[in-house]
């Protein structure tokens, strides 16, 4: 429990992180993964060359430090951290490690006048009272996993029973257990933890789940990234037969029970969690506004199935913006980007709708200003980042 005196100590820090908070992360990082290497896997180390990794960190630790005394404000950052934690399978005995490497770090960047043995000791016992929250919630989560039908604990062998492309850059994977079993339900917008043996180094990622529940196979669609280990990975070397290993979907960016009409909007690969959501609320009834952002053409993936759909199903409206014009074939109903009068007009007239988007940061930081311009109210806007959360202010 952390005393008054202690909590003062950790407020009064906070013009500290403010103002070197991503210098401290970064000198984290150094330190645990020298220390610990054992961890190394654990983090897409993409993220740690570009910086995501650091800011998403420096932002968390400032955002605990400022709500030390009232740490119900932090709101959904601490369901999302700990999602992210289950998909990656981390184990109580891994926070000592970050732990002693955090303290490490505090102590050799801010120096001993700054961070003296009563900074140390209050943040030691700040650092052990959030590792106590994350690890129980994460423990009752893979306790509920493992009970559940067709849910285990830890990883699981999947086998690769069918491999399809999407467009040019986007590659789907159906994934059904070696043992035969059955695989447990998941949540639209759930996404599934994927550990990976790459040249000789375990890699571990998280990728959105692009099918409803059936009961029996998971269908995760991976895009390309440039440089990107395990995407090249999965795309070059893993086939039909092939085995992987997973650990049971988590993630909080799920479709909600409503009957107001429903905004999806996506930019690129971000379309895959829409999918679901999208296949899930056609079965309701209710009235649906699909919007998606594609460069072109060659790398709008699932456009046909949306097209199909929305042949069926009159109350599903969809609309495509492409960067770029096709010289051929099918056009979007725009090109460009979706700025707010597009949105406006691809929208149902009310703004008491229920709107969910993903894409690329500076998409969804644009779409979230459209939104709330347009007057959708904010607690009806629901987003999720596919790598470490930032911010969208």
């Amino acid at each position: 429990m952390l005393s008054t005196e202690q909590k003062a100590i950790i407020s009064a820090t906070v013009p500290i992180l403010e103002q070197g908070g991503e210098t401290l992360t970064r000198h984290f990082y150094m330190t645990l993964f020298r220390d610990f290497p054992q961890v190394k896997p654990f983090f897409n180390q993409a993220n740690q060359v570009d910086g995501n990794q650091q800011r998403a960190l420096a932002n968390a630790v400032l955002m605990y430090a400022k709500n030390i005394d009232r740490l119900e404000q932090l709101g959904p950052l601490v369901s999302t951290i700990i999602n992210k934690h289950v998909s990656l399978q981390i184990q109580r005995e891994h926070y000592p490690m970050v732990g002693a490497s955090l303290l490490k770090a505090i102590r050799e960047v801010l120096g001993a006048e700054v961070a003296t043995d009563a900074v140390i000791d209050a943040w030691g016992a700040a650092y052990g009272q959030l590792a106590d929250i994350l690890a129980g919630a994460e423990q009752s989560i893979y306790d509920k996993n493992a009970a559940a039908e067709g849910g285990w604990s830890g990883t699981r062998e999947f086998k690769v029973v069918s491999k399809t492309a999407e467009s040019d850059e986007v590659t789907s994977f159906v994934l059904q257990p070696a043992d035969g079993g059955k695989v447990v339900a998941h949540a639209p917008g759930q996404y599934i933890g994927l550990i990976v043996d790459v040249n000789g180094e375990e890699q571990r990622r998280q990728y959105s789940l692009s099918a409803v529940s059936n009961g029996s196979t998971y269908r995760i669609s991976v895009k390309r990234e440039p440089g990107g280990a395990v995407s090249n990975y999965l795309h070059d070397h893993v086939g039909v037969g092939d085995s992987l290993k997973l650990v049971p979907p988590a993630g909080e960016f799920t479709l909600a029970d409503s009957d107001k009409p429903l905004v999806l909007i996506s930019g690129g690969v971000g379309i895959t969690p829409t999918l679901a959501m999208l296949t899930e609320a056609l079965t309701t009834g209710r009235r649906i506004h699909f919007i998606h952002a594609a460069r072109h053409a060659n790398v709008h993936a699932f456009r046909d199935h949306i097209d199909a759909l929305a042949a069926q199903h009159p109350q599903l409206q969809r609309f495509y913006c492409y960067e770029a014009a096709n010289d051929s074939g099918p056009q979007p109903h725009a090109t460009g980007y979706i700025d707010q009068q597009r949105l406006k007009a691809w929208m149902p007239e009310t703004r008491d709708v229920e709107a969910y988007f993903l894409g690329p940061t500076p998409f969804m930081k644009a779409i979230k200003s459209h939104l709330l311009e347009l007057g959708v109210p904010q607690s009806q806007t629901y987003y999720e980042f596919f790598g470490p959360a930032e911010t969208l202010a």
